[in-house]
């Protein structure tokens, strides 16, 4: 059974999985709205509130269990034997690539940014129509 003085700093264990995954806090900031400060301050807390770690692990692409308890040697091991197979040769074809997830939340975010256009270009329209009336 885990003390909390084994337990894992959770904040630390986002920093270090972001890092890991090639995240910036910038990015990882948009995606959960918020500012790169609050992004900061979050990685240096100690224990996240449980809604906080749901958003973060959806957003990174792990399980909030990964953040909870979150060894860095582990994920270096798991890591090192997906890359290589059993010969010792490096495996080209791996199985998960983040730079997909990322790319599917820009193509989100500019089909919402194009919709926002669409209606304030409506709501201009309509605005000189009541111009015009006067």
């Amino acid at each position: 059974m885990k003390t909390t003085n084994d337990m894992p700093h959770q904040g630390n264990s986002v920093k270090r999985i972001r890092e890991m995954l090639g995240i910036k806090q910038e990015a990882l900031a948009t995606t959960l709205g918020l500012s790169q400060q609050a992004v900061s301050q979050l990685e240096q807390k100690e224990k996240l509130d449980a809604p906080v770690v749901e958003k973060v692990s959806k957003a990174l692409g792990v399980s909030e269990e990964v953040i909870k308890n979150f060894n860095e040697e582990a994920a270096i091991n798991i890591v090192s034997s997906t890359l290589h197979d059993a010969s010792g040769s490096v495996n080209y074809f791996p199985t998960f690539n983040p730079i997909d997830k990322w790319v599917e939340v820009i193509e989100e975010n500019k089909k919402l940014y194009e919709r926002l256009i669409q209606a304030e270009r409506e709501k201009n329209e309509l605005l000189q129509q009541l111009l015009d009336k006067k």
